[in-house]
């Protein structure tokens, strides 16, 4: 069974900047993989995937946050940079095996794998 463990987050002031990484255990090399975040009063979101050399990442963080798949280290990490108070939230990895199979790269139900979660602060 494959397992994900997340580090990184914590608390930063609005334009600041943060790393998180996702470690996937045995290999990261046959999985479509994606970050989400949760944050009070709405629901999960995906924020940002990739398969290979295809990316993808959501109108709200475009141009800020930048997802790296590293199959040498078998991790996902998440870059965020320019944090806003809106973007407090509890942020999680996914994974899910790569198939030819057509899918929606931003729906919860889409991904089998899950990180535990963390927390990102940023204040005002």
């Amino acid at each position: 069974q494959v397992h994900l463990v997340q580090s990184g987050g914590g608390s930063v002031q609005a334009g600041g900047a943060l790393r998180l990484s996702c470690k996937i255990s045995p290999s990261s090399a046959d999985y479509f993989t994606a970050w989400f975040r949760q944050s009070p009063g709405k629901e999960r979101e995906g924020v940002a995937a990739v398969n290979f050399r295809v990316r993808y990442v959501d109108d709200d963080v475009k141009g800020r946050f930048t997802i790296v798949h590293d199959n040498a280290q078998n991790t996902v990490d998440l870059q965020l940079s320019r944090l806003k108070p809106e973007d407090t939230a509890v942020y999680y990895c996914a994974a899910r095996p790569r198939s030819r199979v057509t899918f929606d790269p931003f729906r919860e139900d889409s991904y089998s794998f899950w990180g535990q979660g963390t927390q990102v602060t940023v204040s005002s």
